[in-house]
């Protein structure tokens, strides 16, 4: 989370672009992202150059024709040769970084399309001054940036996309907590922003050494992505190759058609697919057919999340309410197949506003683990009333800014304190409380608590928490009609009597 003069920073180079006549939010985005891409390969190479001096050996990453390309050289240069470079569409800047990475590897794919959009060299040249002034050279620090510019594009798609919250992602992955074993894919991936939040985990988890040992693991292998919008997958690539993931593995696939034959495959998936699309039936891979016969995507997306997991892997996965409590027979197929043949460990109830002010709608998380064998025994759910920001569209921040980055509740608080924080944010409650779930004993009218499997069974695999959560309803105590009355009478009787002195006093 980025703030104060590094924030402003980044909302006038925000501002320049827009007032250069480039509004369109995923052109600003995209096109930030390439001269930031571009700053961090000459960071690269100058490292590198700095670490040849001790013996290093490496590939350049600049020719010695491309020496112009480096941000240090560009910087220097005139305005209008400098945009010339830019926009050179044979031997300039972008025929260049199209042919980065290693060959045919999936990130020099998405990168090809990539081209400049910006017209106006003047514009160019205060862009890169303003980048010029922001020091990234901290891994952290850079992927903030670019997280906050990726905040910008926190608003609704088509087919039922909705960005993601990241104070949301973020849960979802302390919930699951991946480990350097983990290989782990997001077949919905937008940005990339599950995956770069799972990397930020693992890096804030284990040990330099750690990472160091599994680094080829984690370059290569470890991020998975599904996307079918092509500037999507160039921002996820380049979103999680400026998080530290060198050739990260996103596939231009629509992923729930049979051009998607991936199978066993992954040990963590983390998703929010798309809510209330369809696909054609004839377009369906042929497996998911035999999970739950819909062409509704948001069951789709479940059933390939079960064929896409490896045995023991886990899932936690954003789903519209009506996933939970549809009555039809695919809705019911598909409830049946997770609770019944895997493991389903919890169901988080979110509020409404949590989508707002793109979309009301009401979602939940749900939590499993595909075993296809069964094992659900008893199954936790949470209500949560209050995820830190005001449930409008305006989601103002309603708890100090640190606790709601860190979901670290101060020892410091008082009890009366932490009621007060509780109630206006319950993501630290649900992180203690879910590793403890299956010792949760708390009342039907508690926020959390656990149903055994044949009570599912028996409502037909229904997964709304309202259908066991139990109400209790405060008794109210009314007047009697009566009293009402005899009240009322009264007020008519002053009434009366105030109009007979004003009748008596206008005759005089």
């Amino acid at each position: 989370m980025i703030t104060g003069e590094l924030k402003s920073q980044i909302d006038q180079i925000w501002n320049t672009f827009w007032t250069g006549g480039i509004t369109n939010t995923i052109t600003i985005v995209e096109q930030l992202t390439y001269l930031i891409f571009i700053k961090d390969l000459d960071e690269k190479e100058n490292l590198n150059e700095r670490k040849a001096k001790r013996g290093f050996k490496y590939t350049p990453i600049f020719g010695p024709d491309q020496q112009n390309f480096r941000w240090k050289n560009l910087k220097e240069m005139e305005v209008n040769a400098r945009h010339n470079i830019f926009a050179n569409t044979v031997d300039g800047i972008f025929p260049f970084i199209r042919n980065l990475g290693e060959e045919k590897s999936l990130f020099s794919t998405h990168m090809r399309n990539a081209s400049f959009g910006i017209s106006k060299p003047q514009v160019l040249d205060t862009v890169m001054e303003k980048l010029e002034g922001i020091d990234m050279t901290n891994q952290d620090t850079k992927g903030d940036i670019y997280e906050y510019l990726l905040s910008k594009l926190e608003g609704g798609g088509t087919a039922g996309q909705f960005r993601t919250p990241r104070h949301i992602i973020k849960m979802m992955v302390e919930l699951t907590k991946p480990t350097l074993a983990d290989t782990i894919c997001d077949p919905a991936c937008g940005t990339a922003g599950f995956l770069v939040a799972a990397k930020e985990y693992i890096d804030h988890n284990n040990s330099v050494t750690d990472i160091d040992s599994k680094a080829e693991h984690i370059s290569k292998k470890m991020f998975n992505g599904m996307e079918f919008d092509a500037t999507m997958l160039r921002i996820a690539s380049m979103n999680l190759y400026l998080h530290g993931v060198g050739e990260p593995h996103i596939m231009d696939v629509d992923a729930v058609s049979k051009d998607n034959t991936v199978a066993d495959a992954y040990t963590l998936i983390l998703a929010n697919p798309p809510f209330k699309g369809t696909i054609d039936k004839d377009s369906i891979a042929v497996g998911l057919k035999n999970v739950t016969d819909t062409s509704k995507t948001e069951l789709l997306f479940l059933a390939l999340m079960l064929r896409q997991l490896k045995a023991g892997g886990r899932c936690a996965v954003i789903v519209p309410d009506g996933v939970l409590f549809g009555s039809g027979k695919a809705h019911k197929s598909l409830r049946e197949e997770i609770v019944a043949n895997n493991k389903l460990e919890a169901v988080i109830s979110m509020p409404s506003g949590v989508f707002k002010p793109y979309a009301g709608v009401s979602t939940a998380i749900l939590i499993f683990t595909k075993t296809g064998t069964g094992g659900t025994d008893k199954v936790w759910f949470y209500d949560m009333q209050a995820d830190g920001k005001s449930l409008d569209d305006k989601r103002n921040l309603l708890v100090d800014e640190d606790i709601f980055n860190t979901f670290a509740v101060p020892n410091t608080l008082s009890a009366e304190e932490k009621a007060k924080l509780h109630a206006s944010f319950n993501i630290p409650d649900i992180l203690a409380r879910y590793p403890h779930r299956a010792t949760d004993s708390r009342a039907r009218t508690e926020q959390s608590f656990q149903v055994p499997f044949a009570e599912i069974k028996a409502n037909d695999w229904d997964l709304s928490i309202n259908k066991y959560k139990e109400i209790v309803y405060e008794e109210v105590k009314y007047e009697s009609p009566s009293s009402i009355l005899s009240r009322i009478q009264q007020l008519d009787n002053e009434r009366n009597n105030l109009l007979k002195m004003l009748s008596i006093n206008s005759i005089e």
